[in-house]
C-alpha cells in the first residue's frame, strides 16, 4: 500500500489543499483512497468534503475513542464515502486533547500490567488502521495532521513511515525548512524503530522560475529528495475548488469554470504528476529473469 503523511511545520503552506487534490489525482488512477484527518483545526479536509457535521457531536463514535481502544462501534463506520474511490475518516473534537486521552489511557494500561510494560502511545493509529486491514482495503493511505510536533504527527507518520512535504519558495517558506533534516531525525528518534521516508519537498505557490531556482538551492542543502513537481501560484482555482469543496479535477469539469479549468490546466496536469510520482517511488522493481 502506498502511504504517507502530507506535513510541514509551516503553516499556510497549502499542506490540506495538496491532500485533497492529491486524493483526488490518485483516485483517477484507479487506486482506491483513504484519507485520515488527524487535524483538530476547523476549515480541515473534514469541512472540505462535506462530513464537518460529525466534528462536533460528541456522541458520535470518532479515531481517537478507536486510538485509546474506547470505540462505540466498528472501524468501518467512521468511513465517509467522500467521492469515487475515496473515502475519509473525519475528524473530531476529540482530536483536541489527543495527547491527554492517550496519555490517561496509556497509565491505565500500564497500572494492569507489571512495572516494565510500556503502552505506546504513538503507534495506536497504526494499530487501529492494522487491525481494520487498511493495507488490505486501500491502495492509497493519506494522513493530514496539524503542523505542529507531538502525538498527532507521531501517531500519523509511525501509521505512515513516509513524509511528502509542502514547501513555499519564498523567504517564509526557506525558514520553515531550514533544519528540516534535523526534525525529521528527532522524530525517528522519538518513535524508535522506524525509518522516515521523505518522499520529497514539494515546491508550492512557485510563482516566479528564478525564486523557484534560488530556493531550490536552498533546500537542496537539506538533504531531502525534492520532488520533480511544483505546484505553480494559481490562486483562482485552488480557491474555488476549496470554496465548492471539490478537487481542482471536478471544478474543471464543471462548464461554469471552463476558462478558469483552460487558463490553469497546467495545475490539474501536476496533482496529476505528483500522484504518478509518488506512486512510481512505492513500486517494486522487477526481478531480474
Amino acid at each position: 500500500m502506498i502511504s504517507y503523511t502530507v506535513w510541514s511545520e509551516a503553516g499556510g503552506v497549502g499542506k490540506t489543499t495538496m491532500s485533497v487534490n492529491l486524493a483526488a489525482a490518485h483516485a483517477r488512477r484507479g487506486q482506491r483512497v483513504l484519507v485520515v484527518d488527524m487535524d483538530p483545526q476547523d476549515g480541515s479536509i473534514t469541512h472540505h468534503f462535506g462530513a464537518e457535521h460529525l466534528r462536533s457531536d460528541p456522541d458520535v463514535d470518532n479515531i481517537v475513542r478507536h486510538m485509546v481502544e474506547r470505540p462505540k462501534g466498528e472501524f468501518d463506520d467512521l468511513v465517509v464515502s467522500a467521492e469515487e474511490n475515496v473515502d475519509i475518516v473525519p475528524g473530531h473534537n476529540m482530536l483536541e486533547s489527543l495527547e491527554r486521552n492517550l496519555t490517561r489511557a496509556a497509565q491505565m494500561e500500564e497500572d494492569m500490567h507489571d512495572a516494565n510494560y510500556r503502552w505506546p502511545k504513538e503507534k495506536q493509529l497504526r494499530r487501529v488502521l492494522a487491525d481494520a486491514d487498511v493495507p488490505d482495503e486501500y491502495d492509497v493511505l493519506i494522513i493530514d495532521p496539524p503542523a505542529t510536533v507531538g502525538q498527532h504527527i507521531y501517531n500519523s507518520i509511525y501509521a505512515t513511515s513516509n513524509l511528502l512535504i509542502p514547501a513555499e519558495l519564498s523567504a517564509k517558506g526557506s525558514q520553515s525548512v531550514e533544519g528540516l533534516r534535523d526534525v525529521v531525525d528527532n522524530i525517528e528518534e522519538t518513535l524508535g524503530d522506524i525509518e522516515i521516508g521523505v518522499l520529497g519537498i514539494v515546491p508550492n505557490k512557485v510563482s516566479d522560475t528564478n525564486v523557484q531556482e534560488e530556493y531550490q538551492e536552498r533546500l537542496s542543502g537539506q538533504e531531502i529528495p525534492i520532488a520533480p513537481v511544483s505546484i505553480r501560484e494559481r490562486g483562482s482555482m485552488l480557491s474555488e475548488a476549496w470554496k465548492n469543496q471539490v478537487s481542482v479535477f471536478e471544478l474543471a469539469e464543471n462548464d461554469d469554470y471552463r476558462d478558469l479549468r483552460d487558463y490553469e490546466e497546467g495545475t490539474l496536469e501536476k496533482f496529476d504528476e505528483l500522484a504518478a510520482h509518488v506512486t512510481e517511488q512505492f513500486e517494486q522493481p522487477e526481478a531480474m529473469p
